[in-house]
């Protein structure tokens, strides 16, 4: 089951929205900001509890997020989910200026809606988002590589990657071989800057996460050209 993160200080529309996901099949948690006493009704996640300056965000399939929310608005919440994680995030608000909604993007949001949403609307979006994280998943051999949540899986075990080190996995998955030139234009195609040098680090210690799952040896060296499997 799919679970969804609300962060909503409005009561009325937070209990619309958990009551409309939960009838069609979704796990709900609620992320509790200052205005937002829980109910019976709903999970909730307390919000604003920190690790140094880290906002503690419950994990979730796909998250809902308003803007303007009390101690820490959404585009904040929205940056600190795509620094662990690159699930769908979906701004829900009342703002209504390109201004907003360029910002929305701009910190990684994949849809922005405007309220009044109309449900069947909110709930095809949805689940486009969740169908096409789904199908983000690439396997070789033993090997499987989850591009949402920046994961690595080989005989059972588990290791949490960058995304400059899930990009280049996944660059060395997709093809027979990789020059370093196409690892690099991969990484700037998705807004990852780096150079060779920056290149020769994360693939080292990508090799070592590998090997720390009992993935031994899987990316190979082909000198003068690149890497492979």
């Amino acid at each position: 089951m799919d679970r969804i993160l609300i962060a909503e200080d409005d009561r009325v529309i937070r209990e619309e929205l958990s009551g409309l996901l939960r009838a069609n099949g979704y796990q709900v948690v609620c992320l509790q900001t200052d205005s937002m006493a829980p109910n019976g009704n709903e999970m909730t996640a307390p919000h604003g509890q920190t690790q140094g300056d880290r906002t503690e965000i419950p994990d979730c399939d796909l998250a809902l997020l308003d803007i303007g929310l009390p101690g820490q608005s959404g585009y904040e919440l929205c940056r600190r989910l795509r620094e662990r994680s690159d699930v769908p995030v979906i701004f829900l608000t009342a703002r209504e200026s390109a201004e907003d909604e360029l910002l929305g993007f701009g910190v990684g949001a994949d849809d922005y809606i405007r309220k009044p949403y109309h449900s069947s609307v909110l709930l095809a979006r949805i689940a486009r988002l969740l169908k096409r994280k789904s199908s983000a998943v690439l396997s070789v051999r033993e090997l499987t590589l989850s591009l949402t949540d920046l994961t690595v899986c080989f005989a059972g075990k588990t290791a949490e990657l960058t995304k400059n080190e899930t990009r280049i996995l996944a660059c060395l998955m997709q093809k027979e071989l990789c020059t370093r030139s196409e690892i690099i234009e991969d990484l700037w195609n998705n807004s990852l800057y780096i150079d060779e040098n920056t290149l020769y680090v994360n693939i080292n210690r990508l090799r070592e996460k590998l090997r720390g799952i009992g993935a031994q040896d899987y990316i190979r060296t082909v000198r003068g050209v690149g890497y492979r499997l």
